[in-house]
């Protein structure tokens, strides 16, 4: 059954257009996405039922194609637009942290962080490049692996931070075990990149840990 055929009251699109998208559940907001369903599931069954096999909105948006695909009534096309949905968000929220000084939106520098890192299943660690007024420059992705492991370069991070002119920095890894409690080794990397970056007059403004459900600031901890 498409949506047009539902009636008005169960009809997501016309809900949004009524009441705001905060007002759609995941399913009807997913719904629209899909715009029609397959037999025997409209197009908010359908939804459902791909939330419930998924286990949860991330995991099916984080999927890979092959995994993705795998799920009833889905296909490369409705990966394809997924991934553009998902891209257009990771910009707009870049040109929010553009045009915010980011040490005063903190939930603009979450989401952002949080887009662009959940979905490594793999460690890695980014650096936001900030002008002096502490707007965005920059994101960039320097060391893949855990930090455990001791893939962080405090010279290599210097290097950057100063191929793109940076008055500060923010600091962020991802934890893919979904734990987002630092770890020791996260505290003495850190500790080790404050002290090179203060030889170039370059302030850390946070470290944030971004797991799947959390984030843990390390200005909020009083840790910097």
């Amino acid at each position: 059954m498409q949506l047009s055929a539902m009636s008005k009251m169960s009809r997501p699109r016309e809900k949004l257009l009524e009441k705001g998208a905060p007002a759609l559940v995941d399913a009807e907001l997913l719904a629209i996405f899909l715009r029609t369903g397959i037999p025997g599931m409209n197009a908010i069954e359908l939804a459902q039922h791909l939330l419930d096999s998924s286990g949860s909105l991330q995991n099916l948006f984080n999927a890979p194609l092959n995994e993705f695909i795998k799920f009833k009534g889905l296909g490369n096309a409705k990966y394809a637009q997924l991934q553009a949905v998902l891209e257009l968000n990771k910009r707009y929220l870049a040109e929010q942290c553009q045009q915010q000084t980011l040490f005063n939106s903190p939930k603009a520098v979450r989401d952002f962080l949080s887009l662009k890192l959940k979905a490594h299943q793999q460690e890695v660690f980014m650096l936001l490049y900030l002008d002096s007024q502490n707007r965005l420059l920059q994101d960039e992705i320097l060391f893949y692996g855990t930090i455990n492991a001791a893939n962080v370069y405090p010279r290599e991070v210097v290097k950057s931070v100063l191929k793109n002119n940076a008055a500060a920095v923010i600091l962020a890894h991802n934890h893919p075990s979904g734990i987002a409690e630092p770890s020791q080794a996260d505290r003495l990397i850190t500790d080790k990149l404050i002290q090179a970056l203060n030889l170039i007059d370059v302030q850390i403004l946070d470290h944030l840990v971004i797991a799947s459900d959390k984030t843990v600031s390390f200005a909020e901890r009083g840790w910097l």
